[in-house]
């Protein structure tokens, strides 16, 4: 039996920014999508005399860019955002965790399609969720997350995270909110095997991620790099995200954070971290040597006074940078553009000043870039033949955007773009900036009454 022909997509009329190696870009351009893939893009009209076209769309006053990708998440937060709002970050977790620990499946459920909404609705195609915290009793958190971004169309990575230091053994999180050791390197292994496609247009993946020096034991951090690399996944936490970071591992292990990483294991290509902000020239070395990634959280490292990354550095001494929305809880607004315009503004009030980013290269962090720190660079993150075809259309010619000439200026320095459509493995998600795949409005009043239920259940002790 001959194969089905491909069903094609015609995009038309529309500026492009491919973010390829050569950042090639076109003022008005075509780009077809042949099932999930891009079949080709270029300059002026498309091809004639394609065929099995199913739909053909006129772009004028777009910008077509691949679609966002987020790469530092705790979806669980949308349901305590506005809370702790002048705390540093020690301070807020303090706070917070009573709170957290509290969370439960249709919680984290809930939590997970406004956090997974609210980005995919503002051009995010890829999302991700470090998600470690798991009371006793509270249910499949993993497999309701998934569900979450199965049903809203969006590619997924879930961190699945850990902590095993609690309040007895010198840590934040309430004793009945960690796992054992042994618990919590078997429930992850678990959730590996029954999540994880490594496949080239897999729309779920999983990696190991323990939450953080502070909250997680040596042996955890040691064990879980060498299970991540006994199953072929990748690794995540955050690191050096504030000064008090840096001295606790100074008091605890005799070393800074990058060094006692690296001796656990947790330096790799196939790693990346959150934060990063307090790194020193050895540090950046040290990440550039071993391809160590990095996920940008500008809003969240400003929301928490925790400092500014020196992104610029990191970039020019070769590290893999992406941008995190971060959790809700520490970056209300939810949104991935948002960080695109932040990284490149907040960084410009540090050392490199004006120089630090451009538009381009800050597009360039929330699309190639997240997808090198998610090990998926061959796969998305830039408008290429043979590419998965996760893709935005921005539109700019309204009140907001007309009279800047340059679209990629527009999308980066202007106020939020409205999403006329985009599409993740070659299905449109987003239409008129709606979501096509869920309920906007009845999701907007699950998180309210799971979020007043989750108050009414903290405040309960």
């Amino acid at each position: 039996m001959a194969p089905s022909a491909a069903q094609r997509i015609v995009i038309e009329n529309c500026a492009i920014a491919t973010v390829d190696a050569q950042d090639t870009e076109y003022a008005s351009g075509h780009v077809v999508i042949a099932d999930n893939r891009i079949e080709s893009i270029g300059a002026g009209r498309a091809p004639e005399g394609l065929t099995d076209v199913v739909r053909r769309i006129d772009a004028t006053g777009h910008l077509v860019t691949p679609g966002l990708i987020n790469t530092h998440h705790h979806f669980y937060q949308w349901i305590t955002r506005g809370l702790a709002t002048d705390h540093n970050l020690f301070n807020w977790l303090v706070a917070l965790y009573p709170t957290w620990a509290r969370i439960d499946e249709q919680m984290a459920y809930s939590a997970a399609q406004g956090s997974l909404a609210m980005m995919a609705r503002g051009g995010v195609t890829t999302a991700m969720d470090h998600h470690y915290v798991f009371p006793h009793g509270s249910g499949d958190l993993s497999g309701a997350i998934i569900r979450a971004a199965s049903e809203m169309g969006v590619r997924f990575t879930l961190a699945r995270g850990s902590m095993d230091r609690s309040v007895k053994d010198g840590g934040l999180p309430p004793d009945f909110a960690v796992e054992t050791l042994d618990g919590a390197l078997a429930a992850t292994e678990e959730t590996v095997k029954k999540h994880h496609d490594a496949s080239f247009d897999a729309m779920t993946q999983v990696a190991v991620a323990p939450c953080s020096p502070f909250s997680v034991s040596t042996e955890l951090l040691r064990q879980g790099a060498e299970l991540a690399r006994r199953l072929g996944v990748r690794m995540h936490t955050h690191g050096s995200e504030t000064v008090e970071e840096e001295q606790f591992c100074h008091e605890l292990f005799g070393m800074g954070p990058t060094d006692y990483f690296e001796s656990t294991g947790w330096l790799g290509e196939d790693v990346w971290m959150a934060h990063c902000v307090h790194m020193n020239d050895s540090d950046i070395e040290a990440f550039a040597r071993t391809r160590t990634g990095v996920a940008h959280c500008p809003s969240s490292n400003a929301r928490l006074a925790a400092g500014i990354a020196r992104v610029p550095d990191m970039l020019k001494a070769g590290v893999p940078v992406g941008l995190g929305v971060d959790g809700t809880a520490s970056n209300e607004s939810g949104e991935l553009h948002t960080e695109l315009r932040n990284a490149l503004l907040i960084n410009r009030l540090g050392a490199h000043r004006e120089a630090a980013l451009n538009a381009r290269q800050a597009l360039r962090l929330g699309t190639y870039g997240g997808a090198q720190v998610l090990g998926r660079a061959d796969q998305i993150g830039s408008l290429e033949p043979g590419k998965l075809a996760d893709l935005v259309l921005w539109k700019l010619d309204t009140l907001a955007h007309a009279s800047i000439a340059d679209p990629v200026t527009a999308l980066v320095f202007g106020a939020a773009a409205p999403v006329t459509a985009s599409f993740v493995n070659g299905r449109q998600i987003v239409e008129n900036n709606r979501l096509l795949t869920a309920d906007e409005d009845a999701i907007a009043r699950s998180t309210r009454d799971e979020a007043q239920r989750l108050a009414r259940i903290a405040a309960q002790g």
